[in-house]
């Protein structure tokens, strides 16, 4: 598209973030290029393709525009906005400060769903307690896992089990009612819309997650709950809630203790497809003979099916979940309120 004619205040935010990339260079526009998203580059390279015959001092706008904004955001965080406008009407003028400042502002909100990534688990709390549940499970699984198990913990029993249920057989989430939630929350919050058509929210994953750093006594209560209505989805959870690569959890006593429980072929097949941490584990666990014998099994053992692999860490993780239970062992989960007394 050529832009001879083309006023440089006609210019879109796409165009002018296309002509600064050009004016860059590849190895300064690839360092810049990471900040941005996949739909935002997607955009700016379609610009960029469809640009040709700029003239320079509409690129020298762009640059200096660009400097400026760098300059007026580091006077933001160096010492806020009043100190950044001081020293901005100074160099730039009143007039071309406030222009900045402005953009600045409209670009920097948050939208709903990144607030609540930033809120305290209170504040999103006294924002969704009233709410029905699958509106809850929605808001949740936009947020971190960790800051979802807080916020789970302190609604109504019954409505944790809900909440939860929800969450875990939500997948996709059409853009009519992303676009709506974010729109109730921007009347309470005064962000942004929404930025995409539909996104992943929800699943068997993210509800493992949660429960992971929810505790024992809450885990138990939600699981339970979601067992009696749907004890296959249970299963996928609790699958997903320890795994085979999460024996790196367990203190050394507790794999001791798993070890006893572990044939050899069985432990040989499930460290075919572990990291090396989990084999560390392991073997720093063993004796010096019995790590041996396991190390030539594993050797002898040759190429093996991924299948068989995995349903032998599957067997390994469901044991070391049966073990717990019946407080054989601990697993040091990110979260819950249990102490170990020593």
């Amino acid at each position: 598209m050529p832009l001879r004619d083309i006023r440089y205040e006609e210019l879109t935010g796409s165009q002018k973030a296309a002509i600064l990339l050009i004016a860059l260079g590849v190895e300064a526009a690839s360092l810049l290029a990471r900040h941005f998203s996949d739909q935002e580059i997607e955009v700016i390279t379609k610009e960029m393709a469809m640009l040709h015959d700029v003239p320079a001092q509409v690129i020298d706008r762009v640059i200096i525009e660009f400097y400026d904004m760098l300059r007026a955001r580091e006077y933001i965080a160096q010492g806020g906005l009043e100190y950044a406008r001081r020293i901005l009407e100074q160099a730039l003028g009143p007039k071309r400060a406030n222009e900045l400042l402005q953009r600045i502002e409209r670009t920097s909100k948050l939208s709903g769903f990144e607030f609540m990534r930033r809120a305290h688990p209170n504040q999103i709390l006294n924002l969704i307690q009233n709410e029905h549940p699958q509106t809850i499970a929605l808001i949740l699984s936009f947020v971190e896992p960790a800051q979802a198990a807080r916020v789970i913990l302190r609604l109504p029993e019954d409505k944790q089990k809900e909440v939860v249920y929800r969450m875990a057989t939500m997948e996709q989430v059409q853009s009519e009612l992303l676009s709506d939630l974010e729109r109730a929350l921007e009347m309470q919050l005064e962000s942004m819309e929404s930025s995409h058509a539909t996104a992943e929210a929800g699943g068997v994953k993210a509800v493992a997650e949660i429960l992971n750093l929810a505790g024992k006594t809450a885990e138990k209560i939600i699981l339970d709950e979601i067992e009696a209505r749907n004890p296959e989805l249970a299963d996928k959870i609790r699958d997903l809630m320890f795994t085979f690569d999460d024996l790196v959890l367990l203190d050394d006593r507790s794999i001791q203790r798993v070890l006893k429980e572990v044939d050899t072929r069985q432990m040989a097949l499930a460290l075919k497809g572990a990291s090396e941490e989990v084999k560390q584990k392991i073997f720093k666990n063993m004796s010096e003979r019995a790590a041996t014998i396991l190390r030539e099994e594993m050797e002898y053992m040759g190429p093996v099916r991924l299948r068989d692999v995995e349903e032998a860490q599957r067997q390994i993780a469901n044991m070391v979940r049966t073990l717990e239970e019946e407080g054989e062992i601990v697993i040091a989960r990110g979260g819950g309120s249990e102490e170990i007394l020593v």
